[in-house]
């Protein structure tokens, strides 16, 4: 059975812990793979090795450092395909969303590739006699990402690239649930040109974690997951003085108003709700229909749509949704719709019983599920399920539905679907969540802003890949200078002034 190991000076390490765990096929329920769990000794060691390039490394001109990043960008750009795959064969989702997760890291490599503009600093002449002030960004050194399953390929690149740009060297620690595509990243950046130590990647689970959070050598850490453990990486990470942007959970909505189009609202609804099996943390899992009459006009048009939907493995290219991650994921979701239905909600499209293709029998496969009447009392509305199920709550009014999203504890992602110019503005500004889609149904930026949610969606003051990747990853120094030019200074003895 294929072993996933560490990558560490350019090189693949066999781990030396004894521990491992299987690798799953989502589709078939089978383990195809081991992945190595590193101990805070082979922590270590990546950090040490991080650290020794860090010199070379931030002294390496910007410009240089982007030429980098641009060779790996045509790499990407070239093995798209081979990437998809692999995150395919161990995520579950299908090729063609695989591919646009690729697509969508290979944005912030292309953003990330304009270091040298990103960097400059500025400057002030005489901001008193004969003194200039400049500032200039300096790079953290040694820092590290932890990153969800349900995103191995663009996640690590929200974050490695803009802090290789920077001038930092990294550490990459993945889920140990398909972290093969952890290895294909470092191998190409390795062939892009890529010196020893500057990117390395260790497999594991909470011992690696703790260890990279508790290393007096790791200077930030950025993190994707679940709210809980957001908060605990966030507090733990901080507690060691390290700077930390962790990003959490997510119930996003999308308000319907009356004067939509229903159409066009539904087919949104279809790719946000179903698309990678609701495991995305900017997926709509919330409909707000605002009135009766648009709830039961929605309904009628997405029944269709969801009993027409292609579930099936990846390696039929022509399936339209695939598994969920693992069997626990299944049972978890499985038991939320039960407990949506016990506490009143109307089962409208029942998934639990869906019946795979044959030969995947033992495959994590849930149906797409669609549920009506789900009330804020209920705890299908509270948690986030993190699978194909899309609930609908019921507004009167537009008040009463952005009253709705503000009383929810996440604020990641929101959108409104509206003809009307004046609602779109008034919800955009006012609603409390931190990406807003107007008539887009998953409002992720573009690589050149900056990704990141309100409330417990966040913990940290910096949002992912943009400006904000670029503050995150550095820290500001001003210098204030005075060449003697024959003017004579006597000693003071004051607060100086530059007047």
């Amino acid at each position: 059975m294929t072993e996933i190991t560490h990558f560490i000076d350019n090189t693949r390490v066999k781990g030396m812990s004894g521990r491992s765990q299987p690798v799953f096929n989502p589709a078939t329920g089978e383990a195809e793979k081991t992945v190595a769990l590193a101990s805070a000794q082979e922590v270590g060691r990546a950090v040490a090795a991080a650290h020794a390039a860090l010199p070379a490394w931030s002294k390496t001109p910007a410009l240089r450092r982007a030429r980098i990043l641009d060779r790996f960008k045509m790499i990407l750009w070239d093995r798209a395909d081979q990437l998809a795959e692999a995150i395919s064969a161990e995520h579950g989702k299908t090729h063609d969303d695989a591919k646009g997760e690729v697509t969508r890291g290979l944005e912030v490599v292309e953003f990330a590739a304009g270091a040298p503009h990103l960097l400059k600093g500025e400057i002030t002449e005489n901001v008193g006699t004969a003194v200039d002030s400049h500032s200039l960004r300096q790079p953290l050194g040694v820092v590290a990402g932890i990153t969800p399953f349900n995103f191995p390929a663009m996640v690590p690149m929200w974050m490695f690239p803009v802090a290789l740009a920077c001038g930092n060297t990294f550490i990459l620690k993945p889920s140990e649930r398909d972290p093969s595509a952890s290895l294909l990243i470092a191998e190409w950046l390795a062939e892009a040109g890529l010196p020893k130590g500057v990117f390395n990647v260790v497999q594991g689970d909470k011992e690696a974690v703790d260890a990279l959070l508790t290393h007096p050598d790791v200077k930030a850490i950025s993190f994707v997951g679940s709210t809980p453990i957001a908060k605990y990486i966030y507090e733990t990470g901080t507690a060691n003085g390290k700077r930390v942007q962790a990003l959490g959970g997510a119930k996003n909505h999308m308000v319907i108003l009356p004067d939509a189009d229903l159409d066009m609202a539904a087919n949104a609804l279809m790719g946000a709700a179903y698309g990678s099996a609701g495991e995305r943390c900017m997926a709509i899992s919330v409909a707000v229909p605002v009135t009766d009459k648009v709830a039961d006009a929605l309904i009628e048009r997405l029944v269709p749509k969801i009993e027409a939907l292609k579930v099936g493995p990846a390696a039929d290219r022509s399936s339209e949704m695939g598994p969920v991650v693992t069997a626990a994921a299944r049972d978890k979701i499985k038991s939320l719709i039960d407990r949506g239905e016990a506490e009143g909600a109307k089962l409208v499209v029942d998934g639990r019983g869906f019946t795979p293709p044959q030969g995947y029998e033992n495959g994590y496969f849930v149906g797409p599920t669609l549920i009506d009447n789900v009330t804020p009392d209920m705890t299908i509305w509270k948690e986030e399920v993190f699978g194909p199920v899309l609930s609908v709550v019921r507004r009167k009014d537009y008040a009463a539905a952005v009253d709705l999203i503000h009383a929810h504890d996440y604020a990641n992602g929101v959108a409104v679907f509206t003809r009307d110019g004046d609602a779109a503005r008034s919800f955009a500004h006012d609603i409390e969540v931190g990406m807003v889609g107007v008539n887009i149904p998953i409002p992720v930026p573009m690589a050149f802003h900056s990704f990141g949610g309100w409330k417990q969606s966040l913990f940290g003051d910096h949002h992912m890949h943009g400006p904000e990747g670029v503050r995150f990853y550095t820290r500001l120094k001003t210098i204030t200078t005075r060449w003697p030019s024959g003017v004579r200074t006597d000693p003071e003895f004051v607060m100086p002034t530059m007047g």
